[in-house]
């Protein structure tokens, strides 16, 4: 296989093809009227934002940050290369300099709560009107307006239609992924339909986009999918969870095949042999039981690989499985290579997670492993860390 070497020991690669082939699905299971939201927050799921950008740019009709400066930076992109405008909806906490940075941008942001109603005479007094999309609380116990609230808040924002207009309505599924069935989710989605219809008749908009669907339900429920959906964790091709596989094959009679975008390598400071009862790394913890070859990679804890994995996970050398020996360190994790590295081979590179021949060491599995879920893994790999696309 081909291995690109950056300087750095450790480094992350990007498949551009594994993401253009992900959106394709999508389309594909939404058909033509639904537009495609790729959700780019968390450092799009740690994958490097600045990597993604121009790949889920071609890939999707609309972006989805939680950041005003992310937002910002991909209307910098997109006048940087003459691209064309894609829709830009942040979905988290903003400041009223913030909100008036956005107006100016044309990009949209999440109506939460009356707390906003501090943006407006900071957006009058620049001169400047705000796209919004009202966030109704349908029952994850977030942001949002409840059904209930919404009269109150869109009075506010009827007194303000100088500075901000509504232009969409959004709200986010609390069990989609966790349970084969989906009574809660349609609570929800009818308590969306009616938050729509209140926000529509007070805020005299015409048409609003509305969009409630994430990576499970887009693919389950197909009610769910409305105008757009806003898809994450399945962008990068993994699944929400193993619920919503299962679900996928009895609703769609097929699974469909999400291709994994992120690969995490790493080469060998130094390799070298251990005689037989050697100890190895911080308690004491593993005691080799032969003589034993073992590679120190240079990367730990510190670069996101968690110390859960410690004796549990392995790493994949030329294509063999080699067991993680002892507690992941800081800045050191210590590999059996015997079985796999060939001697005086020099420096070893190891893949911590994607593929090595015929063997493959998933995001799901390092999740099991460190008792946690896939996105956790992928969104704490270190910022620091390059990403290379491939």
């Amino acid at each position: 296989m081909g291995m690109h070497f950056p300087a750095e020991a450790s480094w992350l690669e990007i498949d551009a093809s594994a993401l253009a082939h992900d959106a394709k699905v999508f389309r594909e299971v939404l058909g033509s009227g639904v537009r495609l939201g790729g959700v780019l927050k968390g450092n799009a799921y740690g994958h490097g934002f600045a990597e993604v950008l121009p790949l889920a740019h071609a890939a999707c009709d609309a972006l989805y940050v939680i950041e005003a400066r992310d937002a910002l930076a991909i209307r910098a992109f997109e006048a940087r290369l003459s691209a064309p405008r894609r829709e830009v909806l942040v979905l988290g906490a903003v400041n009223a300099d913030e909100a008036v940075e956005l107006a100016r941008a044309q990009v949209d942001l999440a109506l939460t709560d009356s707390g906003q109603a501090r943006f407006v005479p900071a957006l009058r007094a620049a001169g400047v009107r705000l796209r919004g999309h009202v966030h109704v609380d349908t029952g994850l116990g977030r942001e949002g307006f409840s059904v209930d609230e919404l009269p109150s808040a869109m009075s506010w924002l009827a007194q303000a239609r100088d500075a901000i207009e509504v232009a969409g309505v959004l709200s986010h599924f609390a069990n989609t992924e966790d349970v084969t069935e989906q009574d809660y989710a349609a609570r929800q989605l009818s308590a969306f339909d009616e938050g729509a219809r209140r926000v529509r008749a007070a805020s005299g908009a015409g048409s609003l986009v509305r969009h409630i669907a994430a990576s499970a339900a887009a693919l389950l429920l197909p009610q769910a999918r409305q105008d757009a959906v806003r898809i994450g964790i399945s962008l990068y091709g993994l699944w929400a969870s193993s619920e919503t596989r299962l679900s996928a094959r009895a609703l769609l009679g097929r699974v469909p095949e999400l291709r994994p975008v992120l690969s995490w390598r790493c080469r060998s400071q130094l390799v070298k042999w251990l005689p037989a009862g050697s100890y190895v790394g911080y308690g004491c913890t593993y005691r080799c039981p032969v003589a034993t070859r073992i590679a120190v990679l240079p990367m730990g804890y510190y670069d996101g690989y968690p110390r859960l994995l410690s004796s549990r996970a392995h790493a994949l050398v030329n294509g063999q499985r080699c067991p993680v020996l002892g507690r992941v360190m800081m800045n050191h994790v210590v590999i059996d290579v015997t079985r796999a590295a060939q001697q005086g081979e020099g420096p070893i590179t190891a893949t911590l997670l994607g593929r090595d021949g015929d063997e493959q060491v998933s995001a799901d599995q390092l999740a099991v492993w460190a008792q946690t879920i896939n996105y956790e893994i992928v969104t704490r790999i270190g910022a620091h860390l390059r990403r290379i696309v491939v």
